[in-house]
């Protein structure tokens, strides 16, 4: 029989099982907007997943956001009440939380200088900006009608982990599942449709949705749907197959490893291309003459990642 102290065990802290259920640490993982930030720029990658520098926020970007808000909460009224009509009385509600986020205000207030130019890009107003996003969520009903639908999932997170352990993760816009089981991933764009020679970068994230459903449910997705609701409104539809889809797998797995390749060594390639034109970080890149800040080791290791750059204690 094994003896004990019974005055060290009035005194000593009792000793607790250990909690199963805490989470684990979060660790590096991959969605769709950061794989296609590697393949279009490996630097820009590094900007936003590792150094995370910020970001001016965009009114097409907000607007963008504000319409994802009203189609998702569409889902909440009852099927006769998803209408245009009761559509657009979700608007003003929505748009009185995103108004609060930090820099969504000050897209729309005006230089305090009288005689300096305005951006070309801005409103009129705020209301002609709400109305143009009014616009958008009107197009929807074109392109379906909620009426009929009822979606198993809206704004939902995916994720799984695949057998080498590298952790997808990403939001769906919504899910449908029919009677007999068939999936369909629903995806909206406030943009216009791409051109047929862009198709393929278009579904790339919905592609990435599937494989984790698929891994996730053993269900291949009968169908991945984008609907535009910019320009005169479209849909792209594709039916996925399994074999593509292990071929897609082991293209994330490629780009995965590349990411790994470029933290370990700090060395992420700056890539020119049209597409810098929209970027925010030109001043720190060298293909336009800047300079990037040292590479923040310390907070990749923290978050982590594996690298060989020293790592110094804070």
């Amino acid at each position: 029989m094994v003896q004990t102290d019974p005055q060290a065990d009035a005194t000593a802290p009792a000793v607790l099982p250990p909690v199963e259920d805490a989470p684990a640490p979060r660790r590096p993982s991959l969605s769709p907007s950061r794989a296609a930030d590697f393949k279009t720029c490996p630097l820009l990658y590094r900007f936003r997943t590792i150094d995370r520098l910020p970001e001016k926020k965009s009114l097409a970007a907000v607007r963008g956001t504000l319409v994802h808000s009203v189609l998702e909460r569409l889902y909440d009224l009852p099927p006769a009440q998803r209408t245009p009509e009761g559509a657009l009385e979700l608007l003003e509600p929505a748009w009185s939380e995103l108004r609060e986020e930090p820099g969504i205000a000050e897209l729309f207030e005006a230089t305090g200088d009288a005689g300096a130019e305005t951006d070309v890009n801005a409103p009129e107003s705020v209301e002609a900006w709400l109305a143009s996003a009014g616009k958008l969520v009107e197009k929807y009903f074109t392109l379906e009608d909620p009426r009929r639908l009822q979606p198993e999932a809206r704004e939902e997170l995916v994720e799984v982990t695949l057998p080498d352990g590298l952790l997808l993760r990403g939001y769906v816009d919504r899910l449908d599942v029919a009677p007999n089981g068939a999936l369909r991933v629903v995806d909206y764009k406030t943009g216009s449709m791409p051109r047929e020679a862009f198709e393929s970068k278009a579904l790339f994230q919905m592609k990435f949705y599937a494989l984790v459903l698929w891994r996730t449910r053993g269900v291949v997705a009968a169908q991945l749907k984008l609907l535009y609701l910019g320009g005169e409104g479209d849909a792209l539809t594709y039916a996925p197959e399994e074999a593509e889809l292990v071929r897609f797998e082991r293209t994330l797995l490629a780009i995965w490893s590349a990411i790994e390749k470029a933290v370990e060594t700090g060395e992420f390639r700056p890539n020119k291309t049209r597409l810098c034109g929209w970027c925010d970080h030109q001043a720190l890149c060298p293909a336009w003459g800047g300079t990037p800040p040292p590479f923040p080791a310390e907070a990749a290791a923290a978050a982590g990642w594996r690298t060989t750059l020293p790592v110094t204690a804070v």
